[in-house]
């Protein structure tokens, strides 16, 4: 099958098409490297040739929400507009886990907004929600360190391996648009703080980790259960502790 991965060079998009060439499958990469810029709309009409699914992960750091809902509304109506004229049948959509009932950031809005396109739009979806990835804590720690010290939320989660998205996404982009998807996810939950400190010491950086719920970038509408997924999740097999030993390789 000949399949779009939508930000083919970032971290999820690359193992997507790695799952599916695996599968041995067409993939067409679909990222400004290849000549596509999904918010101006250029080049996806012959990226989009003869494509039958399309898997969006592209993803955006925009700091205010509504830059975050400009970008994902964007970016979604050029892909669901040139999708129709060449005649996809599946559009596939990495989203959020809880993204609907946690307020969460900025980046939240943005892909509530993604979610709501996708839904009113012409092209027959699978919107497949995923709990944080194993590398989250760190990268969070990375965004709000500052001179050595980061200010972290206790956050309960329960992680899932990026490797295991990508490998889900590739199936499910080859069956039948399923609508929602249940909530994908690891099957262990965690602590964000702890899962963010023994990364960094695998990682060798030493950032001073802050317990708060105060003055970082999520608050208490994040606590307790919120960020755990749905009952009937999909869990995928690799545990952190597995994801972090593979770090180390």
């Amino acid at each position: 099958m000949r399949i779009a991965v939508v930000g083919a060079t970032g971290r999820i998009g690359s193992l997507t098409a790695a799952a599916l060439q695996q599968d041995r499958h067409e993939v067409v990469p679909v990222s400004r490297t290849h000549g596509v810029d999904v918010t101006a709309g250029t080049g996806l009409d012959e990226a989009l040739a003869g494509v039958a699914a399309v898997i969006d992960t592209t993803s955006t750091n925009a700091p205010t929400e509504a830059e975050a809902v400009g970008f994902f509304t964007t970016a979604t109506a050029n892909l669901l507009a040139a999708e129709q004229r060449a005649g996809v049948g599946h559009h596939v959509v990495l989203s959020i886990a809880r993204v609907r009932t946690v307020p969460g950031n900025a980046h939240h809005a943005g892909k509530r907004a993604q979610e709501a396109a996708v839904e009113a739009g012409p092209i027959p979806y699978t919107i497949v929600p995923a709990t944080q990835f194993h590398d989250f804590p760190a990268t969070v720690a990375g965004w709000v360190e500052h001179d050595g010290v980061a200010q972290l939320p206790p956050l309960l989660m329960q992680p899932i391996a990026p490797a295991d998205v990508a490998a889900i996404l590739a199936r499910i982009a080859v069956g039948a648009p399923q609508g929602r998807h249940r909530d994908i996810a690891g099957p262990e939950t965690q602590d964000l703080i702890d899962m963010a400190r023994r990364t960094l010491a695998v990682q060798g950086r030493s950032i001073r980790l802050v317990p708060t719920w105060h003055g970082g970038i999520f608050d208490l509408t994040m606590a307790g259960d919120a960020l755990l997924p749905g009952a009937d999740a999909e869990i995928a097999p690799t545990t952190f502790d597995e994801w972090l030993a593979a770090q180390r390789s």
